[in-house]
């Protein structure tokens, strides 16, 4: 969720907890400028952020509550929103597992099964105009898989990374290409599946309870191949764990592994406008290796 620290209008993270909950506040913990940990009377802790107030808080917790209602993987409670704070339930955390992690590929595939309206579907109450991380995310709904991901998934960063100097208007080329040839490189059609979004390695929260967590989404209608992709881009505790619970539930039409480098692109492109030449290296490798399919 993009986020800034201003406490202008006077309101802390305790007194935001407070108004949101009904609860009196006993202690609170800033864990980052726009993070707080705060406990409630009773013991309760909850997660208090600041967001900028452009859409961002609003998308979180649509995308939270649009998760939760699939009754999949567990997520944080949303206690709260108004456009500037967001408060959410915490995860105790505890050690990664082998069971856990089959398990969650299980619920994964679920809610995954859950569906959405459409690709690119934004979660019932959430805004457009989104975000992932930091970058802007237009959600905008579409029929056709493949045209949908190049339009609203990876041609605008590409845009964003040529006109920031990340990506050569050179280099440019091999991912319109990708683009070009998406029909053929999708796999069979799939229906749109609910997706959480943002689904890297620092969104799965392995809890107390033994089971995992998912936070902070990106949430929207899309190709559940996506998601998988991008637990395998920057690595995940007991992924191949994972994998198996979700073919048990779901099976993975033939050829998916091929195809993660092509849903690897819109969160590589995401990174290289946020994060520089490196993240946009990889992308232009993972379209490389697409086109020689």
């Amino acid at each position: 969720m993009a986020s800034t620290v201003t406490e202008s209008d006077g309101e802390g993270p305790g007194a935001v907890a407070a108004r949101f909950t009904g609860r009196a506040v006993t202690g609170e913990r800033r864990l980052s400028a726009a993070l707080a940990e705060v406990t409630l009377d009773g013991g309760r802790v909850v997660m208090v952020k600041r967001g900028d107030g452009d859409g961002a808080v609003r998308a979180e917790a649509a995308g939270l509550r649009w998760l939760a209602d699939a009754g999949t993987v567990p997520v944080p409670a949303v206690y709260g929103e108004d456009g500037h704070w967001l408060v959410t339930g915490r995860v105790p955390q505890g050690p990664p597992g082998a069971r856990a992690a089959v398990r969650f590929g299980r619920e994964l595939a679920a809610l995954h099964a859950a569906g959405a309206p459409a690709f690119g579907a934004a979660p019932p109450g959430g805004p457009e105009e989104a975000y992932i991380g930091l970058a802007p995310m237009r959600n905008a709904p579409g029929t056709d898989w493949p045209r949908w991901y190049a339009e609203h998934r990876v041609l605008p960063y590409l845009r964003r990374a040529v006109d920031g100097g990340t990506v050569r208007p050179a280099e440019a080329s091999v991912v319109e290409q990708v683009c070009e040839r998406l029909p053929g490189l999708a796999g069979p059609p799939e229906p749109p599946a609910r997706l959480h979004g943002d689904l890297w390695n620092g969104n799965v929260l392995w809890g107390a309870d033994g089971r995992v967590w998912l936070i902070d989404p990106a949430a929207h209608g899309g190709h559940r191949e996506t998601d998988l992709a991008m637990l395998r881009l920057f690595g995940c505790p007991h992924l191949e764990e994972i994998l198996d619970g979700y073919r048990q539930a779901a099976p993975l039409a033939e050829g998916w592994a091929e195809r993660v480098g092509v849903h690897q692109l819109f969160p590589l492109l995401v990174h290289a406008v946020l994060f520089g030449r490196g993240y946009a290296e990889q992308a232009l490798s993972v379209a490389r290796a697409a086109l020689a399919r």
